[in-house]
């Protein structure tokens, strides 16, 4: 969707760069390495046509519902939209990156995090509340009616045109996303280890799972109780727009106190995917 993904693709990005944490410590230039360049590659040959073909073929469900037809996307938008596809990501990679140079490993996870995070948030809530409605309807299998607030198929949407396109692209692009994240990072390990891993750094199987999970959990988790607080800010003061200026906050404050400081629980968990400096560096 255009509103969500260029946070998509930060966070894309981002957890290239962090998967390849430990070898990218020893890297003076964020671009020339194999790291990048498939993430470049990745970026411009999957995720960025994946999303054109998507505003072609649903061009009201790719805008969230905004655009009713190809009439009512300004061509500047569709240009816009294929460049941050790529674009965002590589800035994702950047700012990961520097982080990496740093040290700072669970800072450069926290990139991805944060952009899934804002992903999911604006697919649950969106500007106005409606966010889960307007991506749970899809206009081709309902004639043609263009989305109105408190329109959605529910689970129905699982069996719509929009739905099994997703499920097709996800089929070709998760794996090339997961997997080289998993051997990467099972690769840090084992540099780092000297030769004598942990279980948990051998298999690369266990580590993409690690990363789902996480995205799944952590960063669709948080975003759920994002926007419950946003929904909740919204009937305090009486507007859904404005529920997202106490519901953000409220979960940054809570997050934080919870949940992302040095070994609290997300801390613990994202420390599974790096080395710590006190192994290493």
């Amino acid at each position: 969707m255009v509103q969500v993904d260029v946070f998509w693709s930060y966070a894309i990005g981002a957890s290239f760069a962090a998967a390849a944490s430990r070898q990218l410590k020893e890297e003076k230039k964020p671009f020339q390495n194999k790291y990048f360049t498939y993430t470049l590659a990745f970026l411009a040959m999957l995720f960025a046509p994946s999303g054109i073909y998507l505003l072609w073929r649903f061009p009201d469900w790719e805008t969230m519902q905004v655009a009713v037809n190809h009439q009512s996307l300004p061509a500047w938008l569709v240009t816009a939209f294929a460049v941050t596809n790529i674009t965002q990501g590589v800035l994702g990679f950047y700012v990961a990156w520097r982080f990496i140079r740093a040290g700072r490993f669970y800072e450069a996870h926290l990139q991805w995090f944060l952009g899934y995070f804002f992903m999911f948030f604006i697919l649950l809530y969106g500007w106005d509340g409606t966010g889960w409605q307007r991506f749970l309807y899809d206009s081709s299998v309902n004639g043609g009616v263009h989305w109105a607030p408190g329109m959605h198929m529910g689970w129905a949407f699982l069996t719509s045109n929009v739905a099994m396109t997703l499920g097709v692209m996800g089929l070709v692009i998760l794996p090339l996303k997961f997997i080289p994240m998993a051997l990467w990072t099972v690769e840090g390990f084992k540099m780092e280890s000297a030769g004598a891993p942990h279980w948990r750094f051998q298999r690369w199987e266990a580590v993409a799972a690690a990363y789902g999970v996480l995205v799944l959990v952590v960063g669709l988790g948080a975003a759920a109780l994002a926007a419950l607080l946003s929904h909740a800010g919204g009937l305090l003061v009486g507007g859904p727009g404005l529920g997202i200026l106490l519901g953000l906050p409220a979960f940054a404050l809570l997050a934080w106190a919870l949940l992302f400081r040095e070994n609290f629980p997300v801390h613990l968990a994202f420390s599974h995917l790096y080395v710590r400096q006190a192994q290493g560096d």
